[in-house]
């Protein structure tokens, strides 16, 4: 029913986890994807060879922290594939934050990876949104961003600010036929938690406090996210969607 032919995504992050159940979905609708990595190259590469016969797709190597690469990959984006109509920014990263034992470093490191790189990323597309007179902005933030988390201020923190920044700009590029939206998982299954989803325990606890009483996969939002993205999101901007299971109910 989504159909995203002749349309543009790029997927920040996309080589595993949510980003790669997104390039899954956006590209089952028809949608050509531009998406950035850090490491992952074998990774980016499956997902090339699974979708080139299908849709247009190039994987790109960005450091989240760098300026200079996040404009080049835009740039390039624009200049081969002619625009791009959809940004999804979930590119992150988690860590323990502590704050008896957190640095400013492991705190800017954090936030230039999370929130900066999203600032740096819309600035970058929105211009060619404007001249189109088209564009939705996704931004992946989470639960920790309205409730705090614990020992994870640090990353709180970010995510708070994405959502803060979300709904700002979708006031500001409204008049542009640009929705800007996000999506905010709770707890999912990624490779990101393989650490912390060992400890059985934790696991159970973490469970009990789900309602829907399980633990949301990395395709539980890739299709909020694809939603947002299509037509029948079109009335929707400045929305945080909360995919958690009913363990964290924000208004």
């Amino acid at each position: 029913m989504i159909n995203l032919e002749n349309k543009v995504t790029l997927i920040t992050g996309g080589s595993r986890g949510i980003g790669a159940s997104c390039i899954d979905l956006f590209a089952a609708a028809g949608s050509d994807i531009v998406f950035t990595y850090i490491s992952a190259k074998s990774a980016a590469d499956k997902l090339v060879e699974k979708w080139k016969d299908k849709v247009k797709i190039k994987a790109v190597k960005v450091d989240m922290e760098s300026e200079d690469e996040i404009n080049s990959c835009v740039t390039d984006a624009i200049k081969e594939f002619g625009k791009v109509d959809v940004l999804v920014h979930n590119a992150g990263i988690w860590n323990d934050g502590d704050m008896d034992n957190m640095t400013l470093e492991h705190w800017e490191k954090l936030l230039r990876i999370n929130l900066t790189s999203n600032f740096l990323f819309v600035k970058a597309v929105m211009p060619s949104m404007k001249t189109n007179k088209f564009g939705r902005i996704i931004n992946i933030s989470s639960t920790a961003g309205q409730r705090g988390e614990a020992f994870h201020s640090h990353y709180a923190a970010s995510k708070g600010g994405m959502i803060s920044f979300t709904k700002s700009l979708a006031v500001e590029l409204a008049p542009y036929n640009i929705t800007v939206n996000s999506v905010a998982p709770g707890w999912v299954v990624t490779d990101m938690n393989d650490g912390v989803f060992s400890d059985k325990e934790l696991v159970k606890k973490i469970i009990d406090g789900i309602p829907v009483g399980r633990i949301a996969t990395a395709e539980d939002i890739a299709g909020p996210t694809l939603f947002l993205a299509s037509e029948m999101a079109r009335h929707i901007t400045g929305e945080i969607l909360n995919v958690n299971g009913g363990s964290v109910l924000c208004g």
